[in-house]
């Protein structure tokens, strides 16, 4: 079983919600990335996404976009980014990882050499942003034979016959974003999020996890009541951003923020 089932198996039998957090490889460099995640492992991460750094990030706001252009000037590569993972499972053999960024790096290596590479060095899943269902003919049988889980997104304006289709096609969990715009935005209505839930639950077996205005505890646990998953990301990245000059303080900050959203959640 792929280590995103087994995860999300044991938190339905304990009752509980995944917390997913999202940092960008190699912000503010590549020599902490490592260290970040077993800081979010140890604060009560349930899933680790991973974000490849890309120079043209389009479904991400000024938060991530500014995470990937420091990573990017640190020469962070998907390369590196395969490596950080090889070194964490050293350590860390049971929480999944995915790897979600845009398809341009993984066409400039290779599908197949992404696949490989990915599945060698302990990765479970890959969220490629700008790839839809449709046009994963390719690289879709090359994850799948490489049990990695291909995830999708589903937006507030996917129609039901769209989402269908993703839900077809998807593993893992499903990524709902629960706004529209781009990562980062502000507000978040967790009613408004159970509605459009509620149709997805008859098209899939797969857990429902939602992401975008995710920003503290209370936001954390008003979503988990209606999600199977809680995606965070640019509160983490913010952090990140506003340590810069002291490196070294940034893990205990981000156990910290995601620390309060594991308790809120669990309350």
């Amino acid at each position: 079983m792929n280590r995103i089932d087994q995860r999300f198996s044991e938190l339905k039998q304990q009752g509980r919600k995944a917390l997913i957090p999202y940092i960008t490889a190699g912000d503010p460099a590549p020599q902490y990335t490592v260290g970040f995640m077993h800081a979010l492992v140890e604060a009560g991460a349930d899933v680790i996404e991973l974000g490849v750094p890309f120079s043209d990030p389009m479904a991400d706001g000024p938060v991530i976009q500014k995470a990937c252009e420091r990573a990017l000037k640190q020469g962070t590569r998907l390369v590196d980014l395969m490596q950080m993972v090889k070194e964490f499972r050293q350590t860390d053999t049971s929480t999944p990882v995915v790897l979600m960024g845009y398809l341009n790096p993984i066409e400039r290596i290779g599908y197949e050499n992404f696949a490989d590479q990915a599945a060698s060095v302990g990765v479970d899943g890959v969220l490629i942003v700008d790839m839809p269902p449709e046009e994963a003919e390719e690289i879709g049988p090359l994850l799948k034979s490489r049990d990695l889980a291909a995830i999708f997104l589903v937006a507030p304006t996917t129609s039901n016959e769209r989402a269908a289709t993703i839900c077809a096609h998807g593993e893992g969990y499903l990524y709902y974003v629960s706004l529209k715009g781009v990562t980062g935005a502000a507000t978040l209505n967790a009613d408004d999020v159970a509605e459009h839930l509620a149709p997805l639950r008859g098209m899939t077996d797969l857990p429902l996890c939602v992401g975008f205005g995710i920003r503290d505890g209370v936001t954390a646990a008003e979503v988990a009541k209606v999600a199977d998953g809680v995606i965070v990301g640019s509160a983490l990245v913010n952090r990140i951003a506003e340590s810069v000059d002291a490196p070294e303080t940034i893990a205990g900050q981000l156990k910290s923020v995601l620390a309060e959203m594991r308790t809120a959640m669990d309350a």
